[in-house]
């Protein structure tokens, strides 16, 4: 109940509300932009000035195993269960959205965790980074097989998308680079560096947050729009991969014996799907697939159930069994 009461949150359900009722209410996407590039440039900050007081640990090294494996075994895993009832290209876009990573889903998650004073490493945003790319080198992959199987005579003259350039739009992403150049400074500043960017890093973060999340609601009242006709198979995917993906990280942080935050951020990150970086990729890599497919499962279904929902859900169960 506390998740609800919480600004940022009612922001959201706010965003939500206006989204739904078609008011003109709108954030300029220039203004939106800036809000995702300051919420992870100030998350940046925060993970690498606690990575500058951790060290390197062979339990951050655990953690970030853990994470590239997760964002590895994820999109195989709903690939091989969406290609029973969708075609090669809807499934290997689905499986890509829901194997990588919401940053704002994290973020709030890590808001969350703040709020109830719940300890959690800096390394956990360097964890996020690397979640993203393994699901679109996966997804292209896959859909190049696809294309390689048509029959000349039929459709797609479209040419197989290259791992190099993916790897490399992958890697040299915008945002992608601005958290780890963020937790770089971070790390090289130390203390004193930490004292200086607490007012913009600190301070600001939650009214940023809560703007941001207004933003968010706006856009998944209007992307739900995009499921209408779908298969079912699509809507109980778009609920039921979090849960199931959240649980499968609970079971291997709690064999490796991860500590509760960062097994819960985990569990939100294996949970999330991506609403930004991936539908980038893929407007150009599959272009055979309609973006309002998994653009409306994972911004119009996952994310507000895991910023509702999910990032309370998730910390229960976590705290229950560990």
């Amino acid at each position: 109940m506390t998740n609800f009461l919480d600004p940022a949150i009612l922001f959201f359900i706010f965003g939500v509300f206006a989204g739904s009722v078609k008011s003109n209410l709108e954030i300029p996407p220039q203004i939106s932009r800036f809000l995702s590039l300051y919420l992870l440039m100030a998350l940046g900050l925060k993970g690498g000035f606690a990575l500058h007081k951790s060290g390197f640990t062979s339990e951050i090294a655990f953690s970030l195993g853990l994470a590239v494996f997760l964002a590895t075994i994820i999109p195989i895993i709903g690939y091989w269960i969406l290609r029973r009832k969708l075609g090669a290209f809807d499934a290997a876009a689905i499986a890509a959205t829901y194997g990588s990573v919401s940053a704002v889903t994290f973020i709030t998650a890590t808001q969350y965790l703040d709020q109830f004073n719940i300890a959690y490493g800096g390394h956990m945003a360097a964890a996020m980074a690397l979640m993203e790319s393994p699901a679109i080198i996966l997804a292209i992959v896959l859909a190049n097989k696809a294309r390689a199987s048509v029959a000349p005579d039929l459709t797609s003259k479209q040419e197989p998308a290259g791992i190099a350039k993916i790897l490399h739009e992958s890697f040299t992403d915008g945002a992608q680079l601005l958290l780890l150049g963020s937790m770089a400074v971070a790390l090289i500043s130390g203390d004193s560096g930490q004292k200086l960017m607490a007012p913009f890093s600190i301070d600001l973060f939650k009214g940023m947050l809560a703007f941001f999340l207004l933003d968010m609601g706006l856009m998944a009242a209007r992307n739900f729009k995009g499921l209408k006709g779908k298969p079912p198979i699509t809507l109980l995917y778009a609920i039921g991969s979090p849960l199931s993906h959240a649980l499968l990280a609970l079971a291997l942080c709690k064999m490796i014996g991860l500590p509760l935050g960062n097994t819960i951020l985990l569990m939100v990150l294996a949970s999330s799907a991506s609403y930004i970086a991936v539908p980038a990729v893929l407007r150009h890599a599959l272009p055979e697939v309609n973006p309002a497919l998994y653009m409306g499962m994972s911004l119009g279904i996952t994310f507000p159930f895991n910023i509702i929902l999910g990032i309370p859900l998730y910390t229960i169960i976590a705290t229950y069994f560990l």
